[in-house]
């Protein structure tokens, strides 16, 4: 017999922590990793965009996997059996690497653009922010617990690559950047 999606546990507010304590669904730490999950499902949103190619597909779902782990790092208490691994070096490494490809393709911006253009760069630009948000979250928890400090530099670059991102995909699609003008009224 398959087991029931549902569990009735968290109806009273609470969630289980990796480890088994129960915390309430609006704490810090499932704040912080509540919102690394909206990230991964906008990067897979991102990721079906149609000016994408195989090797920016295969980057967005390599973060997604990172995404992942890091979601699991801010779910672990610290007195479970199970701990993650420390975020490696070479997660932040393959992220720059991805970021200067991606930019390095691209003109150089001389000034503020609005987000827009292509549908996959308004995503991009979208996923941008909710990295961006994600990120004051995990400052947030990091002020109560210990937190991966890799956690936050994967992050804070994963924001910068969604913006590179967002702009490769309009120049891609031959769709111009607006710039910003300030508004006189």
């Amino acid at each position: 017999m398959k087991s029931r999606l549902y569990t009735r546990t968290g109806d009273d507010g609470t969630t289980s922590l990796v480890g088994g304590t129960r915390a309430p669904k609006d704490s810090l730490r499932l704040e912080a990793y509540g919102t690394v999950d909206e990230l991964n499902s906008w990067l897979g949103l991102v990721a079906a965009s149609d000016t994408l190619d195989d090797t920016r597909r295969a980057e967005i779902q390599s973060m997604q996997n990172t995404l992942f782990d890091i979601g699991a790092a801010l779910a672990t208490e610290p007195e479970s059996k199970w701990q993650p691994r420390p975020l490696p070096s070479e997660a932040i490494s393959a992220i720059e690497e991805a970021i200067d490809a991606v930019d390095g393709s691209l003109p150089t911006l001389r000034q503020f653009i609005l987000p827009g253009g292509h549908p996959g760069a308004a995503r991009a630009n979208i996923a941008r922010t909710v990295a961006r948000r994600a990120e004051r979250r995990i400052i947030a928890l990091a002020r109560t617990i210990d937190v991966d400090p890799g956690i936050l530099r994967y992050v804070n670059r994963l924001s910068d690559y969604l913006f590179a991102l967002a702009r490769h995909i309009n120049h891609t699609a031959g769709i111009t950047e607006i710039p910003w003008r300030q508004q006189e009224f």
